[in-house]
């Protein structure tokens, strides 16, 4: 693999995923008979510039869904963080819902002309920011792989993303808790940053707060846990100013 993210990544991964898990129901949604053909309206379509692009993408998925493919199975679970990201957004769909997904995407990125917005729910709008963000993947990878970091062996997490509060998890060992804050970085080197809260977190908890950073989600991802993190690295002071706006109705009677 190479260490460069490809231009289209999010979309390739969407398009191996389909034709592992659904195989030519997959490839019917798009008007063609075989899989050779839709690897060729993909190149068409500018996702990719070889057949083999898109063929080593079904490749990478094929070992995780039983289709009597063996795919890349020498690569063993190596990819598998990218099959479940995918099943956390759209994993309850079947081949015809996913495959409108797959098209959607290529429409929004003019891949197959101009797309009528109003055709794209919003819901899928946002599942397609998540997809390009980090924080999520690197989120999911952390709790379906916590108990691989030492410290946490034997240990439970509570999900405390929700609240905002300069954390992401609560990790419960045997007699204490350390609180785990997740940073995703794309590639194998990458700087992350601490929110003002995060830090103040970090501060008042010291040992028991953890920055674990799973890294090189592009590939092979790797986590790092940082316990005690104002302590081991050199974090710079940034003023980061931005304007927000809200909006207020009139006062009305309930």
């Amino acid at each position: 693999m190479s260490e460069s993210k490809h231009k289209n990544y999010e979309i390739l991964n969407l398009i191996g995923y389909g034709l592992a898990k659904f195989n030519n129901d997959f490839t019917r949604e798009f008007g063609v008979e075989t899989k050779t053909a839709l690897y060729e309206y993909f190149v068409r379509a500018g996702i990719a510039e070889t057949v083999g692009t898109i063929k080593n993408r079904q490749d990478l998925f094929d070992p995780f869904f039983e289709n009597g493919r063996k795919g890349w199975w020498q690569k063993g679970d190596a990819y598998i963080h990218r099959k479940i990201f995918i099943d956390h957004l759209f994993g309850n769909l079947g081949a015809a819902d996913f495959a409108a997904i797959v098209k959607m995407y290529l429409l929004g990125e003019g891949h197959l002309g101009t797309p009528d917005q109003k055709t794209i729910p919003p819901i899928t709008k946002s599942k397609f920011k998540q997809l390009q963000e980090t924080g999520e993947e690197a989120e999911i990878f952390f709790m379906e792989n916590f108990r691989t970091i030492p410290q946490f062996q034997n240990a439970s997490i509570e999900d405390a993303r929700k609240f905002g509060d300069g954390y992401d998890f609560q990790v419960q060992l045997e007699n204490e808790y350390v609180l785990a804050e997740v940073k995703g970085v794309r590639a194998k080197k990458g700087a992350f940053r601490l929110t003002e809260n995060e830090h103040s977190k970090a501060r008042e908890y010291k040992q028991a707060y953890g920055v674990v950073v799973v890294s090189n989600l592009e590939d092979t991802p790797k986590m790092t846990a940082i316990f005690n993190p104002l302590s081991k690295l050199t974090f710079t002071e940034a003023v980061i100013q931005t304007k927000q706006l809200s909006f207020h109705s009139q006062s009305l009677e309930w």
